[in-house]
């Protein structure tokens, strides 16, 4: 995606060969406009899927993942990482390590709002190391649903994340993927593959 990858060039900003800095339009600081054409672009390469709820991950997932409920016409449902004195019954969980931070959390969807009446797509911001999307996986087939696919906003190619969840048998569909933030700059997977042609 175009716009998407221009936003990463122009406003990303990188720290180390294998972290990205997005949090003036994605992870802190959100670009409505630009998650209106995620929403977009991720429900047109979904519209055939059946979709019947989206699932993501507080916080990063939520703007994107709304947007995509809102052109496809159904429910978000973001799981939390932190216990709530609301969230407390009939809980689905899974134990999830964040590369970014370097930490582990249990994550929580509240079993009342899947069944296995729902195809469900799973939207994350980032892909790494593949372990968020994953347990979203475990969450969705502890309630019985059916995962559709995962959309992920920006995957890492260069990270096993995303070929894990592929090998998996899982239809992925990242929106800009990374081939390097080697030497200070980004390399797209596209532009690689061109060079090699």
């Amino acid at each position: 995606m175009k716009l998407l990858e221009d936003k990463m060039k122009n406003e990303g900003i990188i720290l180390s060969d294998s972290v990205l800095k997005v949090d003036s339009f994605l992870n802190h600081q959100v670009d409505p406009t630009l998650m209106l054409e995620i929403g977009r672009e991720f429900a047109n390469r979904f519209q055939n899927a059946g979709i019947t709820k989206i699932v993501t991950i507080e916080s990063s997932g939520i703007a994107p993942s709304v947007m995509t409920g809102l052109q496809l016409g159904v429910p978000v449902i973001f799981a939390r990482k932190r216990k709530s004195l609301t969230l407390t019954d009939d809980l689905l969980t899974a134990s999830v390590h964040s590369f970014t931070k370097n930490e582990r959390n249990e994550i929580s969807v509240s079993n009342r709002f899947l069944d296995d009446n729902d195809r469900v797509l799973i939207i994350d911001d980032f892909i790494a190391n593949g372990q968020a999307a994953i347990g979203l996986v475990e969450i969705v087939k502890r309630s019985g649903a059916m995962v559709a696919g995962i959309g992920i906003v920006i995957e890492k190619s260069f990270q096993q994340g995303g070929q894990l969840i592929r090998d998996l048998g899982y239809k992925v569909e990242s929106l800009a993927r990374i081939a390097s933030l080697e030497n200070g700059s980004i390399t797209f997977v596209q532009e690689v593959e061109e060079s090699v042609k």
